[in-house]
């Protein structure tokens, strides 16, 4: 019998794929815990409609994470910093003060977890930040450290 996989099941396959299975496996266990369907034509044409909307959200997806990395590229986001006597600074500056200054100043809603810092930033200066806004797209975000 062939089956349409609702979940991913550890030894048949992953969502949305079409396998054949014995029809006791099918009617005693994938059926009844509603980790299947029967693939007969209507369900068919269900998988493809779903598979064609998944395909259109997920280009919409890297087309907004495209734009918001053109729109990074041309903002600059500022950060205080305490430092003291020759420039010593107090401290580092980690993503999530980051991602609240982005919030306050350019009105941009980074999750802290995208923001990537190759090192902790521990002084002052401009800095260029990897901000990961979908699986294709990176985006730069300058970070500018000035003293308190």
């Amino acid at each position: 019998m062939k089956v349409i996989l609702l979940q991913d099941v550890k030894s048949l396959g992953k969502k949305g794929e079409i396998v054949e299975v014995s029809d006791g496996y099918a009617r005693n266990f994938v059926l009844p815990k509603k980790l299947g369907a029967e693939a007969n034509s209507k369900n068919m044409n269900d998988l493809k409609l779903q598979k064609a909307n998944e395909e259109k959200i997920a280009k919409q997806q890297l087309e907004a994470a495209q734009e918001l990395a053109k729109v990074l590229e041309t903002k600059e986001v500022i950060v205080k910093m305490k430092s003291g006597e020759g420039g010593k600074t107090f401290g580092s500056i980690s993503s999530k003060e980051i991602a609240e200054e982005a919030k306050k100043q350019c009105d941009l809603n980074l999750d802290k977890k995208k923001i990537q810092l190759p090192e902790a930033i521990k002084s002052l200066g401009v800095y260029e930040v990897n901000v990961k806004l979908h699986t294709k797209v990176t985006g730069k975000l300058k970070v500018k450290v000035v003293e308190e």
